[in-house]
């Protein structure tokens, strides 16, 4: 157990119960445990394995290479349509858990070989993403902001663009775009502070 992670099982949440034996079932397979992005996160030689999160209706376990998971039990699930790798075994009862341990673990251990075996996910490039209209004008009348954002990394372009196609009106693309601007002049990503 690392003492920097335990503020997140310590914390007053209606997943507190959950969230321990989650962290007890991954611990017994032998991982590190750090904690990025908010989470634990539980890695084998520096890779990330398995990271523990919650939210309104469950907590989860999310496979940062899930998609390569033979998923025999059919209990991984893609978050979100534009999630390409990662992928969620989800809770909502200890009981659950208790009653999953053994499966649990065995996705643990096949999550640990898949990284043993420097296994890589294909990602789409970003060139296979929709580039909304109202950004493609915004690049093309600003040789600087194509630029800036051509020097992104290939996450980071990928981030604007899901977040600039999402809306349905034209006008709230153009507001995304503009509110976006100054973060891409600065080289940030989306979630970059």
């Amino acid at each position: 157990m690392n003492p920097e992670v335990d503020w997140f099982f310590e914390k007053d949440t209606k997943w507190q119960a959950e969230y321990k034996h989650l962290r007890n079932i991954v611990l017994e397979c032998g991982l590190t445990e750090e904690l990025k992005w908010g989470c634990p996160c539980y890695t084998f030689k520096g890779a990330n394995i398995v990271l523990i999160h919650g939210f309104k209706e469950y907590c989860a376990y999310l496979f940062h290479k899930g998609v390569l998971l033979k998923d025999t039990e059919k209990i991984l699930i893609q978050q979100t349509e534009n999630v390409q790798s990662a992928r969620q075994i989800r809770f909502t009862s200890l009981e659950e858990i208790t009653e999953k341990e053994t499966i649990l673990k065995a996705y643990i251990y096949e999550a640990i070989e898949v990284e043993k075996a420097r296994l890589k996910v294909p990602l789409k490039e970003t060139s296979e993403f929709n580039m909304p209209e109202e950004f493609e004008k915004a690049l093309n009348e600003n040789p600087d902001l194509k630029t800036a954002f051509e020097a992104l990394t290939p996450g980071r372009q990928r981030g604007y663009l899901l977040h600039f196609s999402q809306p349905k009106q034209s006008k709230t693309r153009e507001a995304r775009i503009e509110k976006c601007k100054p973060m891409i002049f600065e080289g940030k990503g989306l979630n970059d502070r």
